[in-house]
């Protein structure tokens, strides 16, 4: 059997799946948690933890049209400073309910178009979340930065803060693929912002890009992937675009006929994998890359390599705090996910000071089966003996998952004693193989699942 001959068997061209990016997804959160909840579980982190901070910026000058992100336009910078404002508050309501001495190991600005701010605004934001928590010793501050829309003393200020990674978003550098996701983009824009964070000493630059846009084609897409080599990003996140025009309207813009097919998207796939070992980099996981000497492949190498929702992350931390519309928090308990739309959640924080609107409270089943899929999705293999060793009052379920993809992946699978291990040409099944388990244990076990 062929490899194309056994994705197809099982599904992989015509299946519409979740990234898994949490266990349970967002969409199966729920209103009976909320800002009651998050106080609590905030109070509730122990005393001297590294906690993550994730602040969501919606703010963008111009909306592509392939973004599926909770993002707002707007033309002036009035509603952003009014929102920074909020952003203040809601920072000090959460440093005054959770406990002394937390220490903060990562910090990420995401949108939206973060760089949207002018250097004063961010300067006023970053006092006050460095004035919050302190530096845990390996504390990484990362931005995704728009290059369109990225002032020098933005950067600068960003630099003085200490950011030492950076996220730059490209998609693609095809003229044609830019006009039909509405997004322009010069390779010369690109490579002066990446010049200058890199003569201002940053550590770590990623790039990000897409598959599957309208008008991409393997040669076009070779083209890209050839002027990012020449930036010689430490690391590489390079999704498949998902079309989703009744989730976001924006894509509607994009027109069906103009994007590759399920098997032309895996063979771009295919180009941008090749692409990016053969410069050196290792592949990790479905969609990112980087340089051996990278934190995230070490994380790969010695098995620490997470999964949360920014994607791959070697950062350890169970708890992440979530500010700003729309962004999610993470705790040992469960997800809460603040007021998505902007109005809101300026409302929820002037009220309450946070803004929770939604989330999920964790079952001892359901931690089990998010370590499943996370091992599978992180590093494609069920190992029984770990499992059992983490979750000893969870054998039969365990032993239940364990049957269930041994019957029904048999031909996509190596077995060795207590190991399940995805065969290399089957890895592009592991969404698939993580669904089934989502939606096995969830039937079972009373999740309403969605297939």
């Amino acid at each position: 059997m062929t490899q194309i001959d056994l994705l197809r068997r099982h599904g992989l061209f015509d299946a519409k799946v979740p990234r898994y990016t949490s266990y349970p997804p967002a969409n199966h959160f729920g209103q009976s948690v909320g800002a009651d909840v998050q106080c609590d579980w905030i109070a509730a982190i122990p005393q001297g933890r590294a906690v993550s901070v994730y602040i969501h910026i919606p703010f963008c000058r111009r909306l592509c049209w392939f973004c599926a992100c909770r993002t707002q336009g707007t033309s002036t910078m009035r509603p952003v400073d009014a929102y920074v404002d909020q952003l203040l508050l809601e920072l000090a309501q959460l440093r005054r309910l959770a406990p002394a001495g937390l220490m903060m190991g990562r910090l990420h600005l995401g949108g939206g178009t973060p760089t949207i701010l002018p250097a004063k605004t961010m300067a006023r934001l970053l006092r006050a979340v460095f004035t919050a928590f302190d530096r845990a010793d390996d504390f990484e501050f990362s931005v995704e930065i728009d290059p369109t829309d990225a002032a020098p003393d933005l950067l600068q200020t960003l630099i003085d803060f200490g950011m030492n990674r950076a996220s730059i978003g490209v998609q693609d550098f095809a003229p044609a693929v830019q006009k039909a996701i509405g997004r322009p983009q010069s390779l010369d824009q690109t490579q002066s912002v990446a010049q200058f964070l890199r003569d201002a000493g940053l550590r770590s630059l990623n790039v990000d890009l897409l598959y599957g846009l309208p008008h991409q084609t393997p040669d076009s897409f070779r083209r890209t992937l050839d002027h990012v080599a020449d930036l010689c990003p430490d690391r590489l996140a390079i999704y498949g675009y998902a079309h989703v025009p009744w989730m976001s309207k924006r894509q509607v813009m994009i027109k069906d006929d103009t994007l590759p097919d399920a098997m032309a998207r895996f063979e771009l796939a295919g180009i941008a994998h090749d692409a990016m070992t053969s410069q050196g980099l290792r592949a990790i996981g479905i969609d990112h890359f980087a340089n051996p000497s990278d934190r995230l492949a070490r994380a790969d190498a010695n098995g620490t390599l997470r999964r949360n929702f920014q994607g791959y992350t070697d950062d350890q931390s169970e708890t992440l705090l979530g500010l700003g519309a729309s962004a999610i928090s993470a705790f040992g308990q469960g997800f809460v996910q603040n007021a998505v739309a902007t109005s809101a959640w300026h409302d929820r924080v002037g009220q309450d000071g946070l803004a929770g609107q939604k989330g999920y409270v964790l079952t001892p089943q359901d931690k089990v089966v998010s370590q499943i899929i996370a091992d599978l999705m992180c590093r494609f293999a069920f190992d029984r003996d770990a499992l059992l060793q983490q979750f000893p009052d969870q054998s039969n379920l365990i032993a239940s998952a364990r049957a269930m993809l041994s019957e029904r992946f048999g031909d996509a699978i190596t077995e060795d004693g207590n190991l399940l291990q995805l065969r290399p040409e089957a890895k592009p099944l592991v969404r698939i193989m993580a669904r089934h388990v989502d939606s096995f244990i969830g039937v079972s076990g009373g999740y309403s699942a969605a297939i």
